[in-house]
């Protein structure tokens, strides 16, 4: 159970490797192992503990309205899992989560996690800006959701992903992927990005996305 390095969790900021292992040694209760595309959690479930991820990546997922699947945010270990809802008054999981590859995972109960961060400060503050910078991420994917086109939605991507100077990038996820990040389906998904390379707005090379016209992926929004 301790042979996990948990120095790059944010909630494990600037508090030393021997108090990180004693963290585990006295606040884990449970490990679970899951096999790559194993279902962690349905969105809806009880949060009973706090779920460290402190190996593997998961992705979250939700479904819209219209029946498609729409793509959270993947999470690369060490991060823990929905940490703003476990003391909501509804502790449930906002999204499905789905192992990428094999997933291990430290689960501390509420009641012990909570004890701990009232004995420490760092812990406690450090709890509060990993919830702060979750909250700055969810408007910024709520931003792109309300818009309405796909043509906005993809501009909005890239352009957050690029700058007037640092005019390319490269996608993290296939096209499947980013579909479903976008909630729609990959035909018009390919659609979108055809259109926008014809216009010459943005040029493709493999997983290279390059900006040529930034004022016209400005105008969709």
């Amino acid at each position: 159970m301790l042979d996990y390095d948990i120095s790059t969790c944010p909630l494990f900021s600037e508090i030393d490797k021997t108090e990180q292992e004693a963290f585990l040694t006295r606040l884990v209760s449970n490990k679970n192992v899951y096999e790559k595309g194993q279902t962690v959690a349905r969105q809806g479930d009880e949060i009973k503990h706090l779920y460290l991820l402190v190996k593997g990546t998961v992705r979250t997922e939700m479904i819209t309205q219209e029946g498609n699947l729409l793509e959270i945010e993947f999470i690369d270990a060490v991060r823990p899992l929905a940490p703003a809802f476990v003391f909501a008054q509804n502790n449930r999981f906002p999204v499905d989560v789905i192992t990428i590859d094999e997933c291990h995972f430290l689960l501390i109960p509420k009641d012990v996690w909570l004890s701990e961060m009232m004995r420490n400060e760092t812990l406690l503050t450090n709890f509060l800006r990993l919830n702060s910078n979750m909250t700055v991420f969810l408007s910024q994917k709520l931003q792109m959701i309300s818009i309405k086109s796909l043509k906005g939605k993809l501009s909005l991507f890239i352009l957050e992903h690029t700058t007037e100077e640092k005019k390319s990038f490269t996608l993290k996820r296939n096209r499947t992927q980013l579909a479903e990040y976008f909630g729609v389906q990959r035909p018009s998904l390919a659609r979108t990005i055809s259109e926008l390379v014809e216009k010459k707005i943005i040029a493709i090379d493999k997983r290279e996305v390059t900006v040529l016209k930034r004022d016209e992926l400005r105008k969709v929004l």
